[in-house]
């Protein structure tokens, strides 16, 4: 086993745990969150929507099975940074081709480790998010690093989707005999699942930057849009709400996921608001209130919709709540075709409960050709 160096966390409410270093060394800042999933790892740490947080795994045990390409959620690790109790050196699944720790020491990406992240997450509980430094310099200065933390940006009015949205569009062919549907896909940070899961349900998937215009997404003359999942709040996003308004207007079916489902209901009126600490995990127990029926969702946000501002509005429905807090977990619009959920549909890393969203969605553009 190599000898780690020593490592701080720091939160920005003066709280202090000592551990071990993992991956580069240096120091790294970002907002603490955690992450109840038992596994799914490099899922979560290569996720787009995680950009500039710490992520806490409450799980005992992190880095086990290594990491493959199959499984990351982009091309390389997007948090800032992880905080794990104990971090794996032995890499047991045979098709892994790095460990997590040679991924992260790839992506110049840092983490602490033997820290009692059971302590840590029920401090965020009772506390909330917060900005946080990881630091495993030498000689390092808690005050120093305190003074520094302080003048970091906060996540609520911060715009992060252009620091990963494709800088140019591109084309993801359908994995089956057919190509029935054709999809733009707006990219505000989407994981590869989803692009992946249309693909094996006979769709073609274009995938356009944020930034682009609505007359190049029609020019493809697409069956249906989907609005991907994304990082930062969407409240700093005024010019993604306006596309996102006129997208609907296209009267075409639209799907959105996570940010996308925030920027629909922004787009609507409806306003977003900052969660203490957000959901992360995939045992998130959601009701949908058209089947009555529950479901088992992967979840990743800070952020959700307000359900007064969205009871409120004689246009939109609240179609999924969450069972744990209430929060709204699904819309639909009462005169387009376009419903969205706060929650990721495409069941990688699992589980599989809401696939049927996709179908819903294919459903809706077959009606409208």
């Amino acid at each position: 086993m190599s000898e780690r160096l020593d490592a701080v966390l720091l939160l920005e409410d003066g709280t202090v745990f000592h551990g071990k270093s993992v991956g580069v060394t240096g120091k790294t800042f970002g907002e603490i969150v955690f992450n109840t999933a038992m596994d799914g790892y490099q899922e979560v740490f290569t996720d787009p929507a995680n950009l500039g947080q710490i992520i806490v795994m409450s799980t005992s045990h992190v880095g086990n099975y290594g990491t493959t390409p199959e499984d990351a959620s982009s091309d390389h690790v997007q948090c800032a940074g992880i905080v794990v109790k104990k971090f794996s050196e032995v890499t047991s699944r045979d098709r892994a081709n790095l460990s997590l720790e040679e991924l992260f020491v790839n992506d110049h990406k840092m983490g602490i480790c033997d820290i009692d992240t059971r302590a840590l997450v029920r401090h965020i509980c009772n506390h909330g998010s917060m900005n946080a430094v990881i630091s495993s310099e030498e000689n390092v200065s808690i005050e120093g690093l305190l003074s520094e933390l302080q003048s970091f940006p906060k996540m609520k009015g911060m715009e992060l989707a252009s620091r990963v949205s494709t800088q140019e569009s591109y084309i993801s062919k359908s994995l089956t005999d057919k190509a029935l549907y054709k999809i733009a896909l707006v990219d505000f940070g989407s994981k590869n699942g989803v692009v992946h899961r249309f693909n094996l349900n006979n769709c073609e998937v274009k995938v356009f930057p944020m930034n682009s215009k609505l007359e190049e997404m029609l020019n493809y003359l697409p069956d249906g849009f989907v609005l991907s999942a994304g990082p930062g709040d969407p409240s700093a996003m005024p010019t993604a709400v306006d596309l996102v308004k006129n997208i609907i207007e296209t009267k075409k079916p639209v799907f959105g996921i996570n940010l996308g489902h925030q920027l629909i209901a922004l787009s609507q009126g409806v306003s977003i608001e900052k969660m203490p600490h957000g959901h992360r995990g995939v045992n998130h127990p959601i009701i949908n209130h058209r089947t009555g029926k529950g479901e088992m969702t992967c979840q990743n946000h800070s952020f959700v919709v307000n359900r007064v501002s969205a009871e409120d509005n004689s246009n939109i429905e609240i179609t999924h709540s969450h069972l744990n807090d209430n929060t709204v977990a699904g819309i639909a619009l009462k005169d387009r075709p376009v419903f969205s959920v706060q929650y990721h549909p495409e069941g990688a890393v699992g589980p599989h409960d809401s696939l049927y969203l996709i179908s819903e969605f294919l459903e809706l553009m077959q009606k409208n050709k």
